[in-house]
């Protein structure tokens, strides 16, 4: 970056607590908008119940002022309102978002983001988990399960297609403890796979739910704060190269894994009306009958070209 376009990105509070590649795709502050951010909806023949079940309810976007039962407004980093995915609360539920973008050239694209995470106050003592509270931990983190990153690039009609994703495991489905971040192994299974007679997945992200690897220096704990109304922002950094069609790098506050030996899955089949796809996602899923949730205080895209 240059020093004049340098100067005038520290001289600006909302940029000056990002580090962007040289031109800015988009800058989302949700204090603005939703700034096309949208449920995604999965393939269908204007017969809505022809939704395959696994996109047929994945909530759509809400903006939060961070409101919680015993303080009140919580806001976010440096306004009122953030990006809210929730979940039903109910097991296996995912929420997702999508902004959908094309792209000018191939290349470098970095996603920044402030985000927090937490499962919502419950008051139901049904509700097991493997700890108790101790006045320090308090079982709600293990109510929370996991939250995705992913994008989803196609080269052309002539191209390949695929999709990174990355996603931090917080708990297992009993409520242990896992706090890892994984890079899936296989392909999402699309509804065009799925009408070739592919069935349904139970991970919208994989042919099997267990097709995950760990990534390397991935495995860590986040902040979760105790009880479920504290929230605490973390900085994340996510790089991936659509020249390379591979991961880059991701960084979580100060810790910077490298993945550029990570492999993507790609595509055998093309995919029509797809040229130059460009897509950006979030998602969170839960495995208790307990809303989770994940908040993005704003989101700065850029690329170097």
């Amino acid at each position: 970056m240059s020093t004049d376009l340098e100067t005038l990105r520290r001289a600006d509070p909302r940029l000056s607590k990002f580090n962007p590649l040289p031109r800015i795709l988009f800058f989302d502050d949700f204090d603005e908008g939703i700034n096309g951010w949208c449920e995604l909806c999965g393939n269908h023949d204007n017969d809505l119940d022809n939704v395959k079940p696994r996109t047929r309810d994945l909530r759509p976007a809400q903006l939060s002022n961070c409101s919680f039962f015993d303080i009140g407004t919580h806001g976010s980093v440096d306004g009122v309102y953030a990006l809210k995915l929730a979940t039903r609360p109910r097991p296996n539920h995912m929420a997702m978002l999508i902004k959908r973008l094309t792209y000018a050239k191939r290349g470098l694209v970095q996603v920044e983001t402030y985000f927090t995470y937490k499962a919502e106050a419950v008051f139901d003592d049904d509700i097991e988990t493997p700890r108790q509270w101790d006045g320090n931990y308090h079982p709600v983190e293990s109510m929370f399960g996991e939250f995705t990153i992913s994008n989803d690039v196609n080269d052309g009609p002539d191209g390949d297609r695929h999709h990174s994703v990355l996603r931090y495991v917080n708990t297992d489905r009993d409520g242990n403890l896992v706090q890892k971040w994984m890079y899936k192994t296989s392909l999402q299974v699309t509804t065009k796979m799925q009408l070739d007679g592919m069935a349904t997945p139970d991970d919208w992200h994989t042919v099997h739910p267990d097709d995950w690897e760990e990534v390397p220096g991935g495995h860590f704990a986040l902040c979760h704060n105790e009880v479920p109304t504290k929230i605490n922002w973390h900085y994340l950094r996510w790089v991936f190269d659509t020249e390379q069609r591979r991961n880059v790098e991701l960084q979580v506050n100060d810790r910077v894994m490298d993945l550029r030996q990570i492999p993507v899955p790609r595509y055998d089949e093309t995919y029509y009306s797809c040229d130059r796809l460009l897509n950006f996602l979030f998602d969170v899923r839960t495995y208790m009958p307990v809303r989770n949730f994940l908040f993005l205080d704003s989101v700065l895209v850029s690329v170097d070209w």
